[in-house]
């Protein structure tokens, strides 16, 4: 499992449609379809919709019973502490591989920024009800 597919099983129930189907991965896109394979409509007419998930209410209960003071707001190694992941640069460098980061990785902290929100927004884009001030 992925890191970022982690941090997914974390705050979605084992039930949603992006835990049950992987679709938290950051695998690059599936190639365009032949001519003999059904119209992307037909297809995005059986997709089932994603119950919204309050991420940020879901991150401020799991704060509430932390005994440590997490900055999960605005800083990436915060986050993943309150989520229980391994926050070493090489769990965040891997991340950031998972997520196509193409910055320098040895600018830990330029990295944390982007790591931060493009978390904030993939999780926005899985279900996830992600304030957008945290995706900025």
């Amino acid at each position: 499992m992925s890191l970022f597919d982690t941090i997914m099983s974390k705050i979605f129930p084992a039930n949603h449609p992006a835990v049950a189907t992987g679709q938290g991965n950051s695998s690059p896109a599936p190639a365009q379809q032949s001519a003999s394979q059904s119209p992307p409509a037909a297809a995005a007419s059986t997709s089932v919709a994603m119950p919204a998930v309050d991420v940020e209410q879901v991150w401020n209960g799991m704060a509430a019973k932390n005994p440590e003071k997490l900055n999960w707001r605005t800083s990436i190694v915060d986050l993943m502490k309150l989520l229980a992941i391994d926050s070493s640069l090489t769990a965040r460098k891997t991340l950031a591989q998972e997520l196509h980061y193409d910055g320098n990785m040895d600018d830990s902290a330029g990295m944390n920024i982007w790591l931060h929100k493009q978390v904030m927004t993939k999780l926005a884009e899985n279900g996830g009800k992600v304030p957008q001030e945290l995706r900025q």
